[in-house]
């Protein structure tokens, strides 16, 4: 590990605001084109199959970029890769703002979506940067972020598309990425802690083939034939056993995976899965409730300007839920904060399973879930540098949220399956009953881990 002589950092506030603005404006990118998804094959003059690549190539360039950016930052700066990662969303959204067909929008889709590492690098800048005792709130905040984003996106996108032209939405996020990258350049020191090494090319193939094809096996396993999914869930399983075998065999690998192996980060991980899949739950049937016809003796007919408000009060509670989630992992531990939140997510869940009547009992089950989430999200951090070097900060978080990738892809496969098999209402309390399940799942994960958390260097 090489270590540069450590500078106290005058302004932390300003560090953390900074850092948390950037995991926004990146989560902002996931929701941006929600609204626009039932009118992209009229706007790009293609099928309603083709356009969901709109979604699904974001997804799976973030999670191939998340654990090879975080490598990346502990080897090479996490500041320096902080900045390219902020720089991706500005030249993606460029991309996208001067397309006119799915192709060229894809491909800023796909540059978009190899910003996600923001979020885990932020994380491991406050390891490095902040006192000891603001780092529990801070890295709670920049967690959170990424459920912040994504709930304020879909009121600020649906706004922007009825006021104005659908290209609008990423010229906004090109100036948004701008103002990120310059309050970077200005604010945020460079972390003195770096691995060094060589980078290991043959392990950041081998993930990302085999992330790919079990992300294209998830997402599109309602509209792919059985085969081809098969195929990919097959070959995912096969290149993971290659890629393990190499990884416990390189010099400088890009996962340790006998650190990821340690107890405290490998249920801590597993916990994530099902705890973002009970996040994305929501955002996929509140929306569905809101704005199926009234006529239909379960929907509320709401615009999709109304719809997104609903979700606001999610990310607010998420975001200010951060110093609560800081002080009770402080007092019991992360482990403590995590079985709460999750129990406090599945709360929310079941209040949806029988209140999904009336606007307002809609957005009590978002805020109570954001509280949940909120909390649990906080306290993953802490559970992952409680148990790793200070140099493997960055992977080790951008494995977590790695994990998170994966749990909210599942929520979408699963959920898009029951909302479009099961007749509704029934369809609806359905998922949301799943939301409680795979909270409660994260619960019993959380019970096994270390009552205590030890830190490292």
């Amino acid at each position: 590990m090489l270590l540069e002589e450590t500078r106290p950092v005058t302004r932390p506030n300003v560090v953390v605001a900074v850092l948390a603005a950037g995991g926004i404006t990146v989560s902002l990118m996931q929701t941006l084109v929600v609204p626009l998804l039932p009118m992209f094959p009229r706007l790009l003059g293609s099928s309603p199959g083709n356009t969901t690549w709109v979604i699904t190539s974001t997804l799976l360039a973030g999670a191939v970029a998340t654990p090879v950016i975080g490598r990346l930052g502990d080897m090479y700066g996490k500041r320096r890769m902080l900045l390219v990662s902020l720089s991706m969303v500005v030249l993606g959204s460029l991309i996208a703002a001067m397309s006119n067909s799915l192709g060229p929008l894809v491909v800023g889709r796909v540059v978009q979506g190899m910003a996600v590492g923001v979020i885990p690098l932020g994380i491991s800048i406050m390891r490095d940067e902040l006192p000891r005792e603001r780092l529990a709130g801070a890295t709670a905040l920049m967690s959170a972020s990424l459920g912040v984003g994504g709930a304020l996106g879909l009121p600020a996108a649906a706004f922007l598309v009825e006021q104005s032209d659908w290209h609008m939405l990423f010229w906004t996020s090109a100036c948004v990425g701008a103002l990120a990258v310059v309050a970077v350049l200005v604010w945020v020191p460079e972390s003195p802690v770096r691995s060094g090494g060589r980078f290991d090319f043959p392990g950041a193939v081998g993930l990302s083939i085999a992330l790919i094809c079990l992300l294209l096996g998830v997402s599109k396993a309602s509209t792919w034939g059985g085969g081809t999914v098969t195929t990919l869930f097959v070959g995912a399983a096969v290149v993971l056993a290659v890629w393990g075998w190499w990884e416990l065999r390189a010099p400088r690998p890009l996962v340790d995976l006998r650190t990821t192996a340690r107890k405290q980060v490998l249920l801590t991980n597993i916990a994530s899965v099902s705890f973002a899949f009970a996040l994305f739950a929501q955002s996929l049937v509140l929306p569905a409730v809101l704005q199926a016809p009234v006529g239909d003796g379960h929907g509320l007919g709401q615009s999709l300007l109304v719809t997104g408000l609903v979700l606001v009060p999610s990310g607010l509670v998420m975001m200010a839920s951060s110093p609560l989630s800081a002080r009770i992992s402080n007092a019991r531990g992360p482990r403590t904060t995590l079985m709460v939140g999750a129990l406090v997510v599945a709360f929310g869940y079941c209040i949806g399973i029988f209140l999904l009547s009336e606007i307002w009992q809609l957005v009590l089950i978002s805020a109570v879930i954001g509280l949940g989430i909120g909390l649990g999200y906080g306290a993953m951090p802490a559970l992952i540098m409680g148990a790793v070097p200070t140099s493997e900060t960055a992977a080790a978080n951008g494995l977590n949220t790695l994990m998170r990738s994966i749990g909210t892809s599942v929520s979408s496969a699963v959920a898009g399956v029951v909302l479009t098999q099961v007749a509704a209402p029934l369809r609806f309390h359905l998922i949301m009953g799943l939301g409680a399940a795979t909270a409660l799942v994260a619960v019993a994960i959380a019970a096994f881990l270390p009552s205590v958390s030890r830190r490292n260097g």
